[in-house]
């Protein structure tokens, strides 16, 4: 059996869902201004990413967990990126596909953050696992509603 790593990774919608095209089973490819592919090593930084900077940008921030084969992500070096539990793993782009190879199991949404009302000013709540998470559809009239898209993550 493979020892594994497990990673996290703070997300909004459209890298969603990229990574559900895949079968929940790979990263998409960087964009040409992002030289490196960065999973976090802890649900708290991720959290911490999703709600501040994903749903500021996109409206919604998510939390993924994953799986990686542990002796393979060694290669990579882990970067502290402020405190010491800041902490992440930095996949070089050119090598993303390589990294995917070796994903162990599915790429899981556990946390998602949105703007709400009252002290905290989000709603978290845990998301199943992905299983037939549906790719966004225009609907007639418009792009889909916050509440529609969380019924469809909800549905996973």
């Amino acid at each position: 059996m493979t020892e594994t790593m497990i990673l996290w990774r703070p997300t909004g919608p459209e890298e969603l869902e990229l990574v559900c095209a895949s079968g929940w089973k790979a990263w998409p490819p960087r964009l040409p201004e992002q030289p490196i592919f960065y999973p976090v090593l802890n649900e708290r930084y991720a959290t911490k990413i999703a709600r501040e900077w994903n749903v500021g940008a996109s409206g919604v921030g998510y939390v993924t967990r994953f799986e990686v084969d542990r002796v393979f992500a060694s290669r990579y070096p882990v970067r502290q990126a402020g405190g010491r539990d800041i902490l992440e793993l930095w996949v070089p782009a050119e090598e993303l596909d390589e990294f995917n190879r070796h994903i162990v199991g599915l790429i899981e949404v556990v946390h998602e953050f949105r703007p709400g009302s009252g002290g905290a000013g989000f709603r978290r709540r845990t998301v199943a696992p992905p299983r037939d998470y549906p790719l966004r559809q225009p609907r007639e009239g418009g792009p889909m509603t916050a509440a529609e898209d969380t019924d469809r993550i909800a549905e996973c």
